[in-house]
């Protein structure tokens, strides 16, 4: 099931702000996002693998845990009230290893306050019960071919956007998940925005670019430049906002009076972060190209970035060419 598809509008833009790039981020960014006028979606990630690992030890102490608790606390709860006035869509990846705790938790602030919103919660990544079975069979590890340990405290495979897609055109005001992947929260909300399908793989590689580029917060704005000196007033950073179109291609700003930096040079470093091989960044719902990407210094703190290339999950690797042509890698 996938949303019903939007009416195309070239002109029509998709305003999202990146408010975590970890647990633990500074609390500062929900309530400063909630300044930028007309933010339609606030966007949460907060799973890495050593949080996992941290999770997976909160759970075993008591089964009410295992999922972010900033995201309940200091994220949702203080701002509810306005979130939901103003119609903003909430979606994170803060369930970790226990997303139905979080939305029970986020649900008690919430009649605390009077307020009832509709949160959904995208399983499915748990394969921790599977993985015996797995081990059974004969799975090594891809890299070493070692055999996993035969106990395991977790166990989680990398979800896509379908879910989150799905939830929203459910009706859902936040949807929590567990370990989907980081740009996913991005993806799932433009795909359901605009209707896109699941094999217009040239629109999920630039919403997966998208979610990438906000996906660890001030990174974006800066907080990860190599050229430091350049930025200012760090103490004070901005979280990113963008607006992203209906091909995927999107500007990048941030809230104004607040520090950082927004800049191509910033932004291509992000763009570049844990990619591995830009040619061939593997998603669930997406095989990406990057090396055509481009960014854009559009006006003073306003940069536009688009150029991404996909193809179906297991495709092949092609060499890049100008936009509207391909060229299969040869051997």
């Amino acid at each position: 099931m996938s949303a019903a598809p939007a009416t195309s509008n070239p002109a029509r833009t998709i305003r999202i702000g990146g408010a975590s790039g970890f647990w633990g981020d500074s609390a500062i960014a929900t309530p400063k996002l909630l300044e930028v006028p007309g933010l339609q979606y606030l966007v949460y990630d907060y799973l890495a693998e050593t949080t996992m690992s941290i999770l997976a030890r909160a759970r075993a102490r008591d089964a009410a845990l295992g999922y972010a608790t900033d995201f309940v606390h200091a994220a949702m709860a203080p701002h509810l009230g306005q979130i939901l006035a103003r119609g903003i869509r909430v979606i994170a990846n803060a369930g970790g290893l226990n997303p139905q705790a979080c939305r029970d938790a986020l649900m008690e602030a919430a009649a605390r306050q009077g307020l009832t919103p509709r949160v959904a919660v995208v399983s499915g990544d748990d394969v921790l019960p599977a993985f015996e079975g797995w081990r059974a069979a004969g799975l090594t590890d891809l890299y070493t071919g070692a055999a996993p340990p035969a106990e395991l405290m977790s166990a989680n495979a990398y979800t896509g956007a379908q879910g989150i897609a799905r939830a929203l055109a459910m009706g859902a005001d936040i949807v929590i998940t567990g370990r989907c992947v980081d740009s996913a929260v991005v993806v799932g909300a433009l795909a359901h925005e605009f209707g896109w399908q699941w094999n217009d793989w040239d629109r999920l590689a630039a919403g997966t670019l998208a979610g990438h580029v906000i996906e660890c917060g001030a990174q974006a704005t800066g907080g990860l430049f190599t050229d430091w000196q350049r930025v200012p007033d760090w103490d004070r950073i901005g979280y990113p906002v963008i607006d992203c179109a209906e091909d995927g291609s999107f500007v990048l700003t941030k809230p104004e009076h607040t520090g950082g930096l927004v800049d191509p040079a910033a932004v291509a470093e992000q763009v570049l972060y844990e990619v591995g091989d830009p040619g061939n960044y593997l998603m669930p719902d997406v095989v990406c190209d990057f090396r055509m990407v481009r960014a854009e210094l559009l006006a003073p703190g306003q940069v536009r970035v688009h150029g991404a290339r996909g193809r179906a999950p297991g495709a092949p690797a092609t060499r890049p060419t100008a936009p509207g042509r391909t060229a299969t890698r040869s051997a």
